[in-house]
C-alpha cells in the first residue's frame, strides 16, 4: 500500500508537470491554477496517447523528464527539503549527486505507474485562493474517472524576476505530501552513514531498480 501511494505521489509529478508543448513566455504570466490546470490538460492527452509512456519506458520517461519537468519545477528545493537539515552538510558536488540520483529514484521507481492513467479521466480544479503577493500558493485538484477520485495539490512558489513565473515544490496525494514521505528516509541513512551513505543508498536502489 504504501509503494502504491508512493507510486502515486512520483507519477502525479510525472503526470501533471511534464508539459509537451514549449511553456516559454505564457507560462509567465499565467496564474498558478491555470498553469496547473493546462499543463495538466495536455500531459493526460498525451499520455492517453502514447503507449510508450503507459508502459513505463523509462528511457523516454527520462528524457521527458530532463526536458519538460525540470524546468517548471524547483528540485533542488525540493531535493534540499527531502534530505533535510543534511543538505546544508553537503558540499555542491555532493548536493549535485543528491538530486540526480534522488531524481532517479522518482523515475526509476515510478515509471510503471503511468500505466495507471485511463482514457476516461480529467482534471478537476478546485477554488483557488491567493492574494496578488502571494510568493507561495496551493494549487488543489482532482483527477476523476473510473473509481474514486484522487486528490492532487500542488505548492508552487513564484520565482524572483518580473514575469518568470511559478515552479511547482512539493506535490500531495490523498493527503501525503511528497517531500514529507522522504524525509524521514533520508534523515535515518544521513544519521547513520552521514551525506555520502545517503547518495550511496539511493544509488544502490537505483541499481537495483534499473534490473527489474
Amino acid at each position: 500500500m504504501k509503494r502504491r501511494l508512493l507510486g502515486q505521489l512520483a507519477a502525479g509529478l510525472l503526470f501533471t508537470v511534464a508539459a509537451v508543448t514549449s511553456m516559454g513566455a505564457m507560462a509567465a504570466d499565467e496564474a498558478p491554477d491555470a498553469l496547473v490546470k493546462r499543463i495538466s490538460t495536455e500531459v493526460l492527452d498525451t499520455i492517453k496517447a502514447d503507449k510508450t509512456l503507459q508502459q513505463g519506458n523509462v528511457s523516454k520517461i527520462m528524457v521527458l523528464v530532463d526536458t519538460k519537468i525540470m524546468p517548471n519545477v524547483n528540485f533542488q528545493r525540493m531535493t534540499a527539503s527531502a534530505v533535510g537539515p543534511g543538505w546544508r552538510q553537503a558540499t555542491p558536488e555532493q548536493q549535485k549527486k543528491l538530486q540526480d540520483e534522488f531524481k532517479t529514484l522518482l523515475v526509476r521507481t515510478y515509471s510503471g505507474a503511468l500505466a495507471q492513467v485511463t482514457s476516461d479521466q480529467e482534471i478537476s480544479m478546485k477554488p483557488f485562493r491567493a492574494s496578488p503577493d502571494d510568493k507561495e500558493v496551493l494549487v488543489r485538484t482532482e483527477v476523476k474517472g473510473r473509481g474514486d477520485p484522487v486528490q492532487l495539490d500542488y505548492r508552487l512558489e513564484k520565482t524572483p524576476g518580473d514575469g518568470a513565473g511559478w515552479k511547482i515544490f512539493n506535490l500531495n496525494v490523498l493527503g501525503v505530501w511528497l517531500v514529507e514521505t522522504y524525509r524521514s528516509q533520508f534523515a535515518s541513512e544521513i544519521n547513520a552513514k552521514g551525506v555520502d551513505g545517503l547518495i550511496a543508498s539511493l544509488a544502490a536502489r537505483n541499481q537495483a531498480n534499473a534490473k527489474k
